[in-house]
């Protein structure tokens, strides 16, 4: 997709690391300027320095906090005029639990930051889009949100949400020129997954066929794609990229 996204402007939520860096690096080698975002200014600055001048913008954001979102989106139009693309690919995971043992607040920080997170921000930038009569988002789901994962009802459950709404945007928008997806991945190799517990991680393994995690640029691969003017006949779709755990 060699600069097939030249003068587009991209905004990637999560930026600082993992599937959101290697997404954000892809779509500027292919032309687009891209906004990192992230809750933490000093890991979203250093992404930016290690990226060998191929990243140049970012903003501080917390997609928990709508105040937060829109001022990230109007500092963003300030500087760049619009957003043709949004990946809303921020989020967070925490320690596994039975459903009926999981604490209320972690399901309200599990929902606020994937499900909400990810209203917000498309809450942001939709009406721009129609107004332009473009626009590209991509929502980073999970296969959790499919089939959902023991020891992660908050988790699965706010990811099933983003399956959803995603699902309703996309018949929302179709006539548009705003193409709204998903993608879902399985076990990613990322430092969200770190965060887990190997018990954890050990289990979900388990379930994929091809013996292995996957990367965050093969993730960043197919969002990049979904992202671009050559994906022009798929919105509220659900695509799959778990080395073959969920083949729906």
């Amino acid at each position: 997709m060699t600069k097939t996204m030249e003068g587009q402007i991209a905004l990637v939520t999560g930026a600082a690391r993992g599937i959101g860096l290697a997404t954000a690096r892809l779509l500027a080698e292919a032309g687009a300027r891209v906004f990192l975002s992230d809750i933490n200014a000093e890991t979203v600055q250093q992404a930016v320095d290690e990226s060998d001048g191929l990243l140049r913008d970012w903003v501080v954001l917390d997609v928990a906090d709508p105040e937060s979102v829109n001022a990230a989106v109007r500092q963003v139009t300030d500087a760049a005029g619009k957003i043709d693309i949004l990946v809303n690919n921020a989020g967070i995971t925490d320690r596994s639990y039975p459903m009926w043992e999981t604490p209320l607040p972690m399901f309200e920080r599990m929902w606020a930051t994937h499900f909400m997170g990810t209203v917000h921000c498309c809450q942001a930038v939709i009406p721009g889009m129609i107004e332009r009569g473009y626009g590209r988002i991509i929502n980073v789901a999970s296969v959790a949100g499919k089939e959902g994962n023991a020891g992660s009802s908050a988790y699965s459950s706010a990811k099933a949400g983003v399956i959803g709404l995603t699902k309703s945007l996309g018949k929302e928008l179709a006539q548009t020129g705003v193409l709204i997806n998903a993608v879902t991945p399985g076990v990613i190799n990322t430092p969200l997954m770190a965060d887990a517990s190997p018990e954890h991680i050990a289990r979900l393994l388990a379930k994929i066929p091809m013996g292995r995690p996957g990367e965050a640029e093969e993730v960043g691969e197919l969002v990049a794609w979904l992202a671009s003017p050559q994906c022009s006949f798929s919105t509220g779709a659900v695509f799959d990229i778990s080395g073959g755990r969920t083949t729906y």
